[in-house]
């Protein structure tokens, strides 16, 4: 486990396993929202995010969380060695968002860049949500069927799978 992409659903607990993923298995953590993303929330130039993107699949170790762009997600994909999807209930998904929305008046998510617009930001979330469910989910899948003879993958369903798995991950 040298080069592991964490994805998934928006609101599926990506940011959090991935920080703690890190953190126990001394990877440098790069969070792609707050590559793609400037403290505000407005977007970097994509050929910037596209070369910083680059320069990380560049090196010899890492945990990349989250989604980026259509283009980076295959590419990074095929660099990992290890897969991680988090494939929750769709209505999980959802409570999650609401929840993240919800304790953000409190404290700002994780893996979100400083001063991101709250409600805009959810909002984008829970459309997201349907678009990736309909269609990037089936694609998400299809591809860890195809490539989980030749990657590390885990398909992590529930939260009880991710709680198993970073306890896996730290013994």
């Amino acid at each position: 486990m040298k080069k592991v992409a964490v994805f998934g659903n928006a609101g599926g607990g990506k940011s959090t396993l991935s920080k703690k993923l890190a953190a126990i298995t001394n990877l440098p953590l790069y969070v792609l929202d707050k590559i793609k993303y400037r403290s505000g929330g407005t977007e970097v130039p994509d050929r910037e995010y596209k070369r910083t993107h680059d320069e990380i699949l560049a090196n010899d170790q890492w945990v990349i969380d989250g989604f980026g762009s259509m283009e980076t997600l295959w590419q990074r994909l095929n660099a990992a060695d290890t897969l991680i999807y988090i494939d929750l209930p769709l209505s999980l998904h959802f409570w999650w968002v609401t929840k993240r929305f919800l304790t953000g008046f409190l404290i700002p998510p994780d893996g979100w860049p400083e001063r991101s617009p709250l409600l805009k930001s959810s909002m984008n979330s829970y459309r997201t949500l349907w678009l990736c469910h309909k269609y990037l989910t089936p694609k998400y899948r299809d591809y860890i069927e195809q490539v989980q003879n030749s990657k590390c993958v885990y398909h992590l369903k529930s939260s009880q799978q991710i709680a198993d798995f970073l306890q896996f991950i730290e013994t």
